[in-house]
């Protein structure tokens, strides 16, 4: 098991960047997929991006392609998600979820561990 705590969220304007953090700790995150989710109060967990255990495959959904961007760094156990050209639609509480298996999926029951979330605002 992973033990997952993010960072990064806040209040920022439309337009503006922000980047969080997914630091693991437990077994090493490089050993999982992990991916990033985001929700709004009566919605259901949305896939925002993934990637995967070597860092060389990534996938984002089409609201934030070409916006937003996964990376990782094994060394420091953190998985990273970089939010440019925000919209107030990527307001929500942002998830990072690690997969004890191989593969990618879009499916939020398919990721084993979770973080506690935090909080992305974006004003207009």
């Amino acid at each position: 098991q992973v033990q997952l705590v993010e960072s990064g969220g806040g209040l920022v304007q439309a337009g503006g960047s922000l980047r969080l953090s997914c630091a693991a700790s437990g077994r090493a995150v490089s050993s999982y997929a992990t991916a990033w989710f985001r929700q709004n109060p009566g919605k259901e967990r949305e896939f925002v991006a993934a990637i995967n255990w070597g860092g060389g495959m990534t996938k984002h959904a089409d609201s934030v392609k070409g916006r937003f961007t996964i990376s990782r760094d094994n060394a420091k156990n953190t998985v990273y998600l970089q939010m440019n050209s925000l919209k107030p639609e990527d307001t929500a509480v942002y998830y990072c979820a690690a997969r004890r298996d191989y593969g990618m999926p879009q499916n939020h029951w398919d990721y084993n561990d979770w973080g506690q979330g935090t909080q992305v605002t974006v004003s207009s």
